[in-house]
Parts: structure tokens; sequence; C-alpha cells
């Protein structure tokens, strides 16, 4: 049954939806954007030096650091990870004031004592706590590995909580593992403890961030679906904005770590009224939940539905049902796992393809926010400026996604986003320059990060949207994997990361075309119509730009006849045809029908003609539609 013929009836866009979308939904990527970044600040390496193993009391801070730090002249950097080995204190005894530099040829050793940080941005950090510094330097970017690693892992787990158990109990699930573990983060002993707690959020990152975005489009019409899926993308942006403050004010990581998640647990109150999609109850046969939001938000905004409405809408389900192959008695719900997207040719392809554009997606939007502060500067303020940059976007992806369509939108902001990353090649001397290309870069991957989302949701079908977003951003978590050691290349060449990116970003671009366009088209319900959609298309529709909107998008009556075996009995599924007749009488009158049929298969006689002109011979039981049956193509 495709919910979007059943939404202009109980409103595409109502006052019931802004309500969830503005006061529940958008604050619902918020978790996510928080605990995906904040580990940035939380594991941020100061300024450091070697501590000399003697007291330099009394000797001003620039002297003492001259006498026991070697001073690199290329660098215009003191070491971090040497010491000058000599005796400070009886040298200091012999020159006294004369005592600028250390003696000529003064050995230079590894630290031995431990360090000194600066406390001028970061009151404490993870890093200086535990000396994750010089040999030990790789381990905060090991801890981004693992937290990439984590999200991969929770987002293949997230696909069959989601399909498997609603979309609604999949955002608690995971709300509950993320508070709990980002509340113990701040009070781990050790860094293996801290980077166990961080595994365990890494876990809900960014699969939290898939149930208010794929409700989001589930719950409103096809005309509504790029306006909810660019208002989530600007609240997600705002959110950045929002940590790079919260982190300027907070510099202590551990109370950085509670100001970043104890808010969320007021989130827990949303399960009072935070509502199931009906969409995937109808996909599962829950007719009966589906049947409670969809009278709540009919009521809500004032839609006023006929009598027998419902009743109605239960029989067009079982039409189908019965068309299918299956009775609804007697049916056991089947289950559906990852193969399911690759059994089909077609769907296979456009799995494919989106998984990999999600990959290039996630791998360069995560690097640009991870490579922010390695532009120089207060780190703060490139975060936060990184998070305005995306603003901007939304103003461009709005029309365009609704003239130009998916397709082209999603092509031209990844070629742009690629083509300003690698042109940074032959700008890399001019630090301007190549920060305005990286605004550029920053731009492009914002907004296809925004399309992508929004054209994955539309092109695989309901029973397996959840497992197919989570099979493509798995694939997709594989880049913050590996982009923190693309990153870390960086430190020699500051260019060569954004080539990487701007690489994978123009590849995915073209790629992208060879997608069928979901604008203006109803979401694919089942395999067979996630199959069908773009199956046939030619050469001139890949070419094709601005689609417009098909002329019989809002048809949503489906005429059916039943057979009992000797004569059919014709019923339009219009609330029309049954107007004044109670949902009782209906479900009634339905019950009859259906012992008709099994009279009619058990006897296989001839039965009682009820209107004339009806075929009286012994036929088989059979179901047929008097008309054409909607499929989405």
């Amino acid at each position: 049954m495709d919910f979007d013929e059943i939404l202009p009836d109980i409103g595409e866009y109502g006052t019931y939806q802004r309500l969830v979308l503005w006061f529940l939904l958008l604050p619902g990527t918020m978790p996510c954007g928080f605990h995906a970044y904040n580990q940035l600040f939380m594991a941020s390496t100061p300024e450091h030096w070697c501590r000399y193993p003697t007291t330099l009391d009394g000797v001003p801070p620039d002297l003492a650091r001259n006498l026991s730090i070697p001073y690199d002249n290329t660098t215009h950097q003191y070491s971090r990870c040497q010491r000058y080995d000599y005796n400070i204190t009886q040298y200091l005894e012999d020159y006294g004031k004369a005592a600028t530099g250390p003696p000529p040829g003064t050995p230079v050793i590894p630290c031995d004592h431990g360090w000194v940080f600066s406390q001028d941005e970061h009151a404490s950090s993870v890093v200086a706590d535990w000396d994750l510094v010089c040999d030990r330097g790789f381990l905060p970017t090991l801890a981004l590995v693992l937290l990439g690693v984590s999200g991969l892992i929770g987002n293949y787990v997230f696909g069959y909580i989601q399909d498997g158990c609603g979309r609604r109990p999949a955002f608690f699930i995971y709300l509950v593992i993320q508070c709990a573990f980002g509340i113990g983060t701040a009070f781990t002993p050790s860094f293996i403890w801290w980077l166990v707690c961080r595994v365990g959020v890494g876990f809900t990152v960014p699969a939290i961030m898939s149930t208010p975005m794929v409700l989001a489009i589930e719950l409103v019409g096809p005309s509504k679906r790029t306006y909810t899926t660019v208002v989530m993308n600007v609240a997600y942006s705002f959110t950045l904005i929002l940590l790079a403050g919260v982190a300027y004010l907070v510099r202590d990581w551990a109370q950085l770590s509670l100001a970043t998640t104890i808010p969320f647990l007021s989130f827990l109150l949303f399960w009072w009224v935070l509502p199931e999609s009906p969409r995937w109850l109808l996909a599962n046969g829950r007719l009966d939940e589906a049947e409670k939001i969809m009278k709540k938000m009919a009521r809500v905004n004032g839609k006023t539905l006929p009598e027998n409405y419902m009743a109605t809408l239960r029989r067009k389900y079982e039409v189908e049902q019965y068309m299918a192959g299956k009775e609804e008695k007697t049916t056991t719900q089947r289950t559906y796992g990852v193969l399911d997207l690759f059994r089909s040719p077609n769907l296979c392809r456009k799995t494919i393809i989106v998984t990999f554009i999600w990959f290039t997606n996630t791998s360069v939007y995560v690097g640009l926010s991870y490579y922010a502060p390695a532009l120089g500067g207060d780190a703060y303020l490139n975060f936060f400026l990184a998070g305005v940059a995306e603003l901007p976007t939304y103003l461009f992806l709005w029309p365009s996604m609704e003239y130009w369509g998916r397709r082209w939108t999603l092509c031209f902001s990844m070629i742009v986003g690629g083509s300003a990353c690698v042109a940074t090649v032959v700008t890399q001397e001019d630090p301007t320059v190549t920060l305005v290309l990286y605004c550029v870069g920053k731009f492009g991957i914002s907004s296809s990060f925004v399309v992508l989302p929004l054209m994955a949701s539309e092109l695989y079908p309901t029973v397996v949207r959840g497992m197919g977003l989570s099979v493509s951003s798995v694939a997709g978590m594989i880049g913050p994997v590996v982009i923190p050691l693309i990153n870390h290349l960086g430190s020699e060449m500051m260019v060569l990361p954004l080539i990487i990116m701007g690489v994978l970003l123009n590849l995915g671009g073209v790629f992208s075309l060879l997608l069928p366009e979901t604008l203006h088209q109803h979401l694919p319900q089942t395999l067979e119509e996630g199959e069908e959609f773009g199956k046939h298309w030619t050469l001139s529709d890949y070419c094709t730009c601005c689609p417009k909107r098909p002329s019989n998008a809002n048809s949503r009556t489906v005429p059916t006849s039943y057979s009992d075996g000797t004569h059919e009995v014709n019923t339009l599924l219009s609330s029309k045809i049954d107007e004044g007749k109670s949902e009782n009488d209906l479900r009634k009158r339905n019950s009859q029908q259906q012992q008709l049929y099994e009279n009619g298969r058990k006897s296989q006689q001839v039965g009682e003609e009820v209107n004339e002109g009806d075929e009286s011979a012994g036929i088989n039981q059979s179901l047929v539609t008097s008309g054409p049956k909607i499929t989405v193509v």
C-alpha cells in the first residue's frame, strides 16, 4: 500500500508534520553532530615541550625554554620531542645572566622526564593528561580511526534494528547507548578506558542521525521531501556551529564530554510523543498501529475523513496481499536482509552506485571537517567557520533540487567541490587561495551530502530502506577510518589530502548521473517496485534535466473485482461507493466476501447469479483488477 496515495487525505505537510519536524526531529540531529566531532577538541594536542629534570625556579619561562629546548630555525618552532642534555643549574651558576642559550655542541636527547603542556587554549586535554605525544602521538589518530570503525559496525547493526524493530525504537536504543558511553567518557581513569568509551559512542555515530532523517522523509508527501531534507541539514550545520561555541566555553575535556551528552538525556522524553513511521507500519502489515497514527495526523491537520475510510484501506491492503498470493491470516511476515538489495540486477546496480557515492561523500565531508584545524590559526574559529560555510549551500540546493532534479544537483555539487580541491595543487604556495578553494570544496561536499541521503531514501524500497541506507552508510564509514591517516600525511604536504578528496568527489559526480531521477516520483514500497524503478531508462532519459511533474502523480483510486468461483463481485475501492456505511458494516461485508472466496475454492461449482451478465460457469477462484494497478516506475 502506497502511503503517498493516502497522504493527500490526511495532510502531506500539515500541523502534525510541522510539530514533529520542528520540535522532535530537528533537535534529534544534535546528538550525532556533537559526538561525531567533540573528540577533536577533547583529544587536541596543545603546544608542548620536554620537561627538564632540574627545577628552574626563578628563571624566566622564555629563558628556561631557550636553555633546555632546541629551536628549529627552518620551522621557527621549539622541538616537541627533544631536549638538551647538560647540567643547566651548573651552567647558570657559571655564567649567570650572560647565559642566553646552551653551550655550543650540547647533545640532544628524547624527552625522558615527561612534557610541559601549554594551557593557553586548553585547561586540560586527553593528550596532556596521558602524554599522548611524540612516540605516542599516533594514539589520538588511532582513537579517531576506532571511532570510525565502531561507527561502521553500528551502522550495519542499526539497519537491522531500524527495519526490524521500527524507526522509533531504533532512535532510543542508540540514544541510551550514546548517553551511557558519553557520560562514562568523563570518568575514565586511563587512556584505554577512555578509548573503550569512545568506541561505544562511535557505535552510535552517525546511526542515530538516520532515524530523524528517515522519519522526516517518510512522514511527508513527495512535494515536501526536498524541504524537509534541506531543513534537517540546516539543523545539523547549526549543531556544528553550536559545538564550536560549547567547546570554546568548556576547555576541560571531561567537562566537555558531559556538556555534550547530559542535555540529550532529556530526549528520552520523546518516547511519549515521537511517532512511528506510518509508512513503515503499512509496509510491514501493522494496520492497527498505522490507523491510529493516520487518524491522529488527520485530526491535527484539520482533515475530515469519511466514516468508512479506514475500512476501505483495510480492504485495499487485503486485495493487494491476495494478489501477491498472501492471505492475511496465514501469512508469516517476511524478514528482509542485505542480500535482497543485490538479488535483482537493477536494484543491485543502484545499490552499488549509491554506496560508492556515499563512501566518497562521507570521506570528503568528514575529511574536510577534520582538516579545518590544520589550516592554521584558532582551531575553534576554524571549526566554527567550517560550519557557517555550509549554510549558503542550502540557498542553492532548495530551488535546484526542485527544478534540476536530484541527479544533476548531486553531480554539479560533487564536480564543483572536487575540482576546487584538486585545484589546490597549483596554489599550495598561497595559503589564502588554498583557504578559498577549501571553502569552495566545503560548499560542494555540503551540497552533495544533503542531496544524497534524500535521493537514496527515494531509490530504496520501503521494506529495505533502512537496510539500504545502512549498507551505504556503512561503506561510507570506511572513509572516516582512513581519513585521519590521509590528513596525517598533510603534515608533510598540506594539499595532498585535498587532492585525494577532490579526485574522489569528481568520480562520484560522474557516477551519480547513472542513477534514475526520483523527483516527483512515489517512493517504491516493495522489492519489485524498487527493481522496476528506472529499469527501462534510455540514454535520453539519463541526459534529461529538469523533470516535469507527472499528470497522474496523485491518482489514488484502484478499482478491483472479486470472483467467488461462480461470479464476480465488482467493488471500487473508493470512499464514495461506501458512503454512509459504518466501518463495522464494511468489515462484516468484507468477512462475508472472504467466506464466499473460500466456498468457491472448495466447491468449484456454479453459484448464485447476483448481477446480470456475470459469468456463472464453474471457473477457478481468482482475484483480478478491473483497472490498471498503480505501479511506481
